[in-house]
């Protein structure tokens, strides 16, 4: 279709007849914008949060769908995520009128860049070391508003979530990993120096400065929405078993560096390594050799070279593998299952070298005592047969 001597995709020209009729485009802008003002009262401020009943805090409903996992990186201790986060809460100011909403919709789906004349809760990830929204063209993010008022926003997001990991019984280790949400900001005015006067004047919503701090629990609630935290059926980690989500309930917490008790949600994912790889690149090699240093016992005493040289290259082989496989992870001040276990394995050759040497040692003993003993029976039988010989 034509619209304005500007050719217009089929495909959309549903959504700009209807953007058009609702007002939220300009029809001399050269570049189509949105009209916010179609649903926000004339003197609506974003930075105050919407009113609620009796003193009662905002209520914000969170969900995450987790679509991936990876980079579990053991040496920074952290993991990336990649996820949908929906949260959603009643903003009560809102206009809406029913010429927004299709015929048997409850509902309407516009653009992300309209959230930002909104109010906004503010959530961000506490122990996230970096969190963005997903982009390729635009932001993958949306603003959903229905009926009763209520603000639905629904982005992708990329986040690196440090853990505080412990590693003493790697490799069958279970790891706990959090993530904390809370809210971040609130907006209170006040009144800037007035250079010209040097001195405060009195300024309307519009034109005031906006301090920072953060929403205590009477302000703001978060909140688990229906199915709260779900993770992925057909997400597959390569050394890792992720379960179902441990999600906590909102906790209010006192935090020292925000002097207050404020909400806070916690969902706790669980890697539990899978014990396959160690099985067949760990214990069943080094259970192998350690037999194989067996094979020394039925060797003869006489056969030293070759006992020799059967359980120092299993002692070697041992040390070799272990060096390798503790490159996996870092270095850290503990024992781990796998120190105890290469630990085990080498005293078992080293008991078997000791076998030999202390076996060896006691042979010689016994031979020398035995070789005495012989040339004490050799001289008193010579003695005994001069004597015999003397008497006849």
């Amino acid at each position: 279709m034509e619209d304005g001597g500007v050719i217009i995709r089929p495909a959309l020209a549903d959504l700009v007849t209807i953007t058009r009729r609702l007002g939220f485009l300009t029809d001399d802008a050269k570049n189509s914008t949105l009209k916010s003002r179609i649903v926000l009262p004339e003197h609506y401020v974003k930075e105050i949060r919407p009113p609620s009943k009796q003193g009662l805090p905002v209520i914000v409903d969170f969900n995450i769908f987790v679509a991936d996992i990876n980079s579990i990186n053991v040496e920074d201790m952290d993991f990336r995520v990649d996820m949908f986060v929906r949260q959603s809460w009643i903003e009560s100011r809102l206009d809406m009128p029913d010429n927004i909403f299709e015929e048997g919709d409850d509902y309407v789906t516009l653009p992300p860049e309209f959230f930002d004349n909104l109010w906004q809760p503010d959530p961000y990830f506490l122990n996230a070391k970096v969190s963005e929204i997903a982009a390729l063209n635009h932001k993958f993010s949306s603003v959903t508003l229905y009926r009763n008022k209520t603000v639905k926003y629904s982005a992708r997001m990329h986040a690196i979530i440090a853990c505080q990991m412990e590693f003493q019984l790697y490799p069958m280790d279970i790891q706990i990993c959090p993530i904390y949400i809370e809210s971040f900001t609130d907006y209170h005015p006040f009144l800037p120096v007035n250079p010209k006067l040097n001195r405060f004047t009195a300024l309307t919503w519009k034109t005031a400065i906006l301090a920072t701090v953060s929403y205590h629990k009477q302000k703001l609630r978060l909140r688990w929405g229906v199915g709260a935290v779900t993770v992925n059926p057909e997400l597959k980690l390569l050394q890792y078993d992720i379960g179902k989500p441990m999600v906590a309930e909102e906790t209010v917490d006192y935090m020292v560096e925000k002097s207050g008790n404020f909400s806070r949600l916690v969902v706790f994912f669980r890697f539990e390594r899978q014990i396959g790889h160690h099985l067949i690149q760990t214990f069943a090699p080094s259970t192998l050799v350690v037999m194989l240093s067996w094979f020394s016992f039925w060797l003869g005493l006489d056969a030293i070279p070759g006992r020799v040289a059967l359980l120092v290259t299993s002692m070697l082989t041992l040390v070799t593998m272990f060096t390798g496989l503790k490159s996996d992870i870092p270095p850290v001040a503990y024992v781990k299952a796998l120190d105890v276990w290469m630990a085990g394995c080498m005293m078992f050759v080293f008991a078997a070298l000791g076998e030999f040497v202390v076996v060896k040692v006691l042979d010689l003993r016994y031979q020398l005592e035995y070789d005495f003993q012989s040339s004490m029976f050799r001289h008193h039988s010579t003695v005994c047969i001069t004597n015999l010989s003397l008497m006849l």
